[in-house]
């Protein structure tokens, strides 16, 4: 199984390409875990719930691209688009969408002679797709 180093992400939010801008993005994909025990069992038994994703980055600020970007967009509904390489979509790049909620947006803090970036955290307001093609 081939391995890859990570330097070239595609991140699109609300339509603007923001992958110049991204110093480190993850995606976490959980589901909730429900306990349907019943009594005289020896072992719990776990079944899954509501499914739960989070799309977390950090930003190297750019107050005509970033900030013009996210600024609106706190406590609204937006879509967004990632890939791990920025390249056509493939069975070994797949494309992550869904329609996210901007609950809070820093655009600016650090300390003296730190690059300024904003670290933001979008929580779902949809479902997470995840597709090998463009749709």
């Amino acid at each position: 199984m081939a391995s890859q180093v990570w330097k070239n992400a595609y991140l699109n939010v609300n339509g603007v390409d923001l992958s110049a801008n991204v110093g480190s993005l993850a995606l976490a994909y959980e589901a909730e875990s429900l306990d349907e025990t019943a009594m005289g069992a020896t072992s719990r038994k776990m079944k899954g719930g509501l499914k739960k994703h989070t799309v977390d980055v950090t930003f190297f600020q750019n107050f005509s691209c970033v900030d013009a970007t996210l600024f609106g967009l706190v406590g609204c509904q937006t879509s967004i688009e990632m890939r791990a390489c920025n390249a056509c979509s493939s069975a070994g790049n797949p494309i992550w969408e869904a329609t996210y909620m901007l609950q809070n947006y820093p655009p600016m803090g650090g300390a003296v002679g730190a690059l300024l970036q904003s670290q933001v955290r979008f929580e779902p307001a949809g479902d997470l797709r995840h597709c090998a093609v463009a749709s």
